[in-house]
């Protein structure tokens, strides 16, 4: 049993890598249609956890928080691409402020025992999923037409990095627990083996794509490491309230589409937010 979870878990491996890089390096076409897909993926996955999902499939909540969640995605990108120009995109956030606000007209005509507790949850997922991988797109498409590969394929290996650099050293001899409260199985001996070797990927990027300078690479790096890390036990948190084990089931061995992205998500507003002000 345990060889045959294995063998599915790098299967999965296997075929998700091939996916990314594939998404990832082809043109910015491929890679917008890929995390938007992985955005979508990771707004029903958390937003399923508090209405619609499989108990109900046709809420109106559920697809109103996924709506308002791919909005900032898809705008973006769109500016970014050249597709949409600045007056019109300045247009569609005016209409976007009243699809938010008909969050509240949700809670006021569906019969739900916590109306407002709904729309925290659909406001949290905006802010959780959607900007992060909003400001993604800013700091990667130029509305010149050019894409910043090295920058998404960096920011997903130093990402990749922190996660099982964490895993391999703390399983290897870790033995103080980092934050038993939310992780137990978290420990320093892995968070410093992931700052290591984070920065040490970081410092190899500098040389794999060298527009980006060295000490750009190191923060970039850094901000992986420390908000990464803490990106994992934000989802950990959220998993512990809802009393779960993963986040979805989508990918047979890893769990759901959120658990392989909670760090990559919670990095974004730092690592994109750097690179937009002082490396762009």
């Amino acid at each position: 049993m345990a060889f045959d979870a294995l063998r599915i878990r790098f299967i999965t491996s296997i075929f998700f890598s091939a996916v990314m890089l594939t998404g990832i390096t082809v043109s910015r076409i491929t890679y917008i249609a890929l995390f938007g897909i992985i955005l979508l993926l990771c707004l029903w996955e958390f937003l399923s956890q508090f209405h619609g999902g499989e108990k109900e499939p046709g809420s109106l909540a559920l697809f109103n928080g996924m709506l308002l969640g791919v909005l900032p995605f898809l705008g973006t990108a769109a500016l970014q691409a050249g597709w949409l120009s600045e007056p019109v995109l300045g247009k569609a956030v005016l209409v976007f402020v009243p699809l938010l606000f008909g969050t509240f007209l949700i809670g006021l005509f569906e019969k739900r025992p916590d109306p407002f507790g709904m729309i925290g949850h659909t406001v949290t997922a905006l802010l959780y999923l959607g900007i992060p991988f909003a400001l993604l797109n800013l700091a990667a498409l130029n509305p010149d037409g050019t894409y910043r590969l090295d920058l998404v394929l960096g920011l997903l290996l130093l990402t990749w990095t922190n996660d099982s650099g964490a895993y391999m050293v703390g399983s290897k001899i870790g033995k103080t627990p980092f934050f038993p409260r939310i992780s137990p199985k978290k420990t320093w001996e892995g968070i410093a083996g992931a700052g290591v070797l984070t920065l040490g990927i970081a410092a190899a990027l500098s040389y794999w794509f060298p527009a980006i300078a060295l000490g750009h690479w190191l923060m970039l790096g850094l901000l992986v490491f420390v908000f990464g890390s803490l990106g994992d036990l934000v989802e950990s948190l959220f998993k512990r309230t809802r009393q779960i084990k993963d986040s979805g089931h989508l990918l047979p061995g890893h769990g759901g589409f959120l658990d392989r992205f909670d760090g990559f998500v919670f990095h974004l507003p730092f690592t994109a937010t750097y690179f937009l002000l002082f490396v762009h």
